[in-house]
């Protein structure tokens, strides 16, 4: 047999096509959560792999049988966790397509035709978003696709750190500082860990659900200047439009004026919401842009160009080159040397790349502008209409203002009657079997206070030294908050590891009972809302997951599969109000 015998291959390819056809079908059929337990798929597969070759449709049935049920269905129109991963057929053709031709374009001369489309792709997509001109390869600029949004930010901070340092010198690297909000997003944690930031020199500055959870640009002048004084040395801000844990809006063109004053480069991380920029109604979410360094989104979130394809431009591609450049001898070539070409491994940490162009491409081209605006407005127009259904139930609310297709919402603590709030003991706890959760149901927090702001397991929190564990957070702590009741202070000394996310704290109290009652309530409020989470994903009907914020366990409701309906909104809402009077009746 031949690895790649073309009529092989077309036999096979249509019995996959096929496959996958039918799985669209009837994808409303599985549950949407997978319901396997750890460890199940060693249990179905033989320890070793087969000296022999198996036919294809051998192992389609083994996909079908072992695999399929170990599937969380992101395409399902019942998901709502997370943030979409919006698929399209021009998008997965598009991937078919890359993958069928398996080009490695590193550089231009590696294929001609990979670098120069993904140049017109990435400013066909700026102007579509009317980027400034500084973002464009027309107006010097330009724009490249990552794998995600991890990436960007890393090679933006990259491109940041050596353009400080060749003015400031190498050995200051321990005095470079980076901002963020408590909602930002935990990859640029991980890009500081990487690029050989500080743990203790990235700022996290605290947000308040009076400014909707968005980055003060008063705080962050405060931050600059404190630092400053103690001679440390501002480089980076990270501000995001459209935040994991509730999409709240940084206001960018006020953060990028105080970033101007102190020369930091500013990244915009649109991951989720900057699609919905293409619409001239929510364009102004972006304003200001032009003071930034850099932006980027993920357009396989909500673009619906499979995964992976992180969509960054920056105007200033100059650094992105210096800082990650490299021009071995067997890499050179006349077309580089001519500088009248792009050589994309320059701007980015791999060498290899893969042609993640031609489905964006293929998407821009199948369904055109006007048609990707409706299907965005779309979604936003089915999270309109599930926060209508909320307003009808007074036992539930919406926590945060919605921006965009997600809803974050709660049962309403005047919706649980008095018996949770009490026990046998006097105080909160958690005799109602209440535990915190995480999505996948395997975390559980035993504590008065939860903090955690993501949806992955990752918190922000305001200058906190953290380390990256597994994916995860740790934090060590020792903070003193003022309360609202004359000045009395609670102070933590707080140890947090993320692992199987257990958090052991010790609270020392100063403001008497009455703050402690109310630090209780909230926990039996947060603990009811994620037992109601828990339980709608393990029905299989339906997968929704949950952040906190401002101490408020929310449960987030994301519109953006490309199969939902509004028919599936009203379902997922049926499902609520009948999981919520199972547990408001009998816990």
């Amino acid at each position: 047999m031949t690895p790649l015998n073309h009529q092989e291959f077309r036999r096979q390819g249509h019995m996959i096509i096929d496959m996958l056809a039918d799985y669209y079908r009837d994808i409303e059929k599985y549950p949407v959560r997978s319901q396997v337990e750890p460890g199940y798929l060693r249990q179905l597969i033989p320890e070793d792999a087969p000296d022999y070759p198996e036919p294809i449709e051998t192992i389609l049935q083994d996909v079908q049988r072992d695999i399929v049920p170990g599937l969380t269905h992101w395409q399902s129109p019942n998901y709502f966790a997370y943030f979409p991963s919006s698929g399209s057929i021009a998008g997965f053709l598009g991937e078919m397509l890359s993958t069928g031709f398996n080009v490695v374009g590193f550089n231009w001369m590696a294929s001609p035709a990979a670098t120069e489309l993904e140049s017109i792709v990435m400013d066909w997509l700026g102007r579509m978003l009317r980027l400034p001109e500084s973002f464009l390869f027309s107006g010097n600029g330009g724009g490249v696709i990552h794998g995600t949004t991890c990436e960007a930010i890393l090679c933006t901070l990259v491109a940041a750190r050596d353009q400080m340092l060749d003015r400031v010198g190498r050995d200051n690297i321990l005095r470079l500082v980076v901002y963020a909000s408590d909602q930002t997003h935990c990859a640029l944690q991980k890009a500081a860990q990487v690029a050989g930031i500080h743990p203790d020199n990235v700022r996290v500055l605290q947000t308040t659900k009076l400014a909707a959870f968005a980055l003060s640009p008063h705080s962050l002048r405060s931050a600059i200047i404190s630092d400053k004084e103690a001679g440390m040395i501002p480089l980076f801000l990270c501000a995001t439009v459209g935040t994991t844990s509730s999409t709240a809006v940084d206001p960018v063109e006020a953060l990028c004026d105080v970033a101007k004053d102190y020369g930091i480069w500013v990244h915009v991380d649109a991951a989720y919401a900057g699609s919905a920029c293409i619409c001239p109604e929510f364009r102004h979410f972006i304003n200001g842009l032009e003071g930034a360094t850099s932006f980027s989104l993920n357009a396989h979130k909500w673009f619906f160009t499979n995964l992976d394809c992180c969509c960054l431009w920056t105007k200033d591609p100059s650094a992105l080159v210096k800082a990650l450049s490299t021009n071995p001898e067997y890499l050179r070539n006349g077309a580089t040397n001519s500088k009248r070409v792009v050589d994309y491994k320059d701007w980015q940490i791999a060498l290899s790349r893969r042609f993640r162009a031609m489905k964006l491409w293929l998407v821009l081209r199948s369904y055109g502008v006007s048609n990707l605006r409706s299907f965005i407005r779309r979604h936003i127009e089915m999270a309109k209409h599930f926060e209508q259904l909320i307003a009808t139930d007074k036992r539930f609310e919406v926590v945060v203002p919605r921006n965009f297709s997600t809803v974050c919402f709660r049962v309403s603590p005047s919706a649980i009657p008095k018996r949770f709030y009490q026990n046998s003991n006097g105080h909160a706890g958690h005799d109602q079997n209440l535990g915190y959760q995480n999505g996948n149901g395997s975390a559980r927090y035993d504590q008065n206070v939860s903090y955690q702001n993501g949806t992955d397991g990752a918190r922000c929190g305001q200058n906190h030294s953290y380390q990256s564990i597994n994916g995860g957070a740790r934090y060590d702590q020792n903070v003193s908050h003022q309360n609202g009741n004359g000045g009395a202070k609670r102070d933590q000394d707080l140890s947090y590891q993320n692992g199987n996310a257990n958090h052991d704290q010790t609270l020392l109290h100063q403001n008497g009972g009455a703050n402690d009652k109310k630090l209780q309530d909230n926990e039996i409020v947060n603990a009811l809302n994620s037992k109601l989470l828990e339980s709608l994903n393990g029905s299989g009907r339906v997968f929704m997951t949950h952040a906190i914020v401002g101490g408020v366990y929310i449960i987030r409701f994301a519109v953006g599969a490309s199969l939902t309906e509004e028919r599936h909104v009203n379902m997922a809402w049926e499902v609520i109000q009948q999981y919520a009077d199972a547990i408001l009746s009998t816990s």
